[in-house]
């Protein structure tokens, strides 16, 4: 979980000089989600879809959502630059790929079924009851797939890099 470790404690104590947090490595989000709740540790950066449930029993209490806007299904969670902390974004995005090569109109008849299935009034709910929010229909295509990821990989390699992550 080096990836996790490089981007969530050590990047709020450069974003915020006055911050002070140690690394703690997990093997996911479940053991880090139970010692949260118990009080082992004091915080932890992770995806809203885990957490909303023990957000909502007040189990755990959010600090703030790591992206410019307020998650629809949990409007009470502050942003990070509302929180204190500008600037500091990161947000979870999923896509789904095929071999290089690929025919144009295979692609685009996976992304047509990807897109109808998304855009379920059911399927819709429930992602967004998990605190998921679906991009902009014109950012559902693989060509606006292929710009965010270059985008993502130019913002957070430098960090990696710096860091000196390592696949374990």
């Amino acid at each position: 979980m080096r990836v996790r470790e490089a981007i969530s404690p050590g990047s709020i104590s450069k974003a915020s000089p006055a911050s002070s947090c140690n690394t703690c490595p997990y093997r996911g989000t479940a053991p880090a989600l139970n010692d949260l709740v118990a009080g082992q540790i004091d915080l932890i950066v992770d995806q809203t879809s885990n957490s909303i449930n023990q957000i909502r029993a007040g189990t755990i209490r959010a600090y703030a959502v790591t992206d410019d806007k307020r998650v629809e299904s949990a409007p009470d969670i502050p942003t990070t630059d509302e929180a204190g902390l500008p600037g500091f974004h990161m947000t979870l995005w999923s896509g789904l790929w095929v071999p290089k090569g690929t025919p144009a109109e295979i692609v685009a008849k996976l992304n047509a079924a990807a897109v109808e299935a998304l855009n379920d009034p059911a399927v819709r709910k429930q992602l967004e009851n998990l605190g998921l929010q679906m991009p902009p229909q014109d950012q559902m295509a693989p060509q606006a797939l292929g710009t965010w990821q270059k985008a993502e990989i130019a913002k957070w390699w430098p960090m990696i890099k710096a860091a000196d992550v390592k696949v374990e």
